[in-house]
């Protein structure tokens, strides 16, 4: 099971991966996680970014996920390859190269949620906070995102405390871990 969250910087998303990894560990599953690939780039990012440091960012996203299936039962991404080109088209608009990878790895995710915008980004030594660019990633990814027929379900803005639980929902996984009983009952 490979599920992304996808957004614009600043929304969550590294909680989100987090939290939801501890729910899955409760179920009994192995997990790990694809950190943000961006944070690792030896070339910029954010608004000076560059051709090359988004391909680099592409790809490795793309072998990080191939690395972590091959392992664990559940991986948790934290974005995607959508997200990760709405990027490098910000940078350098968009490039058809891309975008037969980026149509056939989508399919690769069970699920996708698209984490709304619902605060400035704050600074945390790498993430970019200008809400105006912000908010621009999250045009361009919406607009990815029809273009490209992306299965994503989007979480609802406002509600917080419900995105884990309508994850787990859509993913139809229990929202709490099976109890066992201290005396006698085993575990199925």
């Amino acid at each position: 099971m490979k599920i992304a969250f996808i957004g614009t910087h600043g929304v969550g998303k590294t909680t989100l991966c987090f939290d939801l990894a501890a729910r899955l560990k409760r179920l009994d599953l192995s997990v790990d996680l694809v950190k943000e690939v961006a944070r690792r780039c030896p070339l910029p990012i954010n608004q000076e970014t560059t051709f090359d440091a988004q391909a680099w960012i592409f790809h490795t996203q793309i072998a990080e996920e191939i690395d972590a299936c091959s392992r664990f039962e559940a991986v948790i991404c934290d974005r995607s390859v959508v997200d990760n080109y709405a990027y490098l088209v910000h940078r350098v608009g968009e490039r058809p190269e891309f975008e037969d990878t980026l149509r056939n790895w989508v399919q690769t995710y069970d699920g996708l949620f698209w984490v709304p915008v619902w605060e400035i980004p704050s600074f945390d030594g790498t993430r970019d906070t200008s809400v105006e660019f912000q908010r621009e990633i999250d045009r361009i990814l919406e607009g990815l995102i029809e273009r490209f027929e992306v299965p994503a379900h989007r979480l609802e803005a406002g509600d917080r405390d419900s995105w884990i639980p309508a994850v787990l929902r859509a993913m139809g996984l229990p929202l709490e871990p099976p109890q066992y009983s201290l005396f006698g009952d085993s575990p199925p």
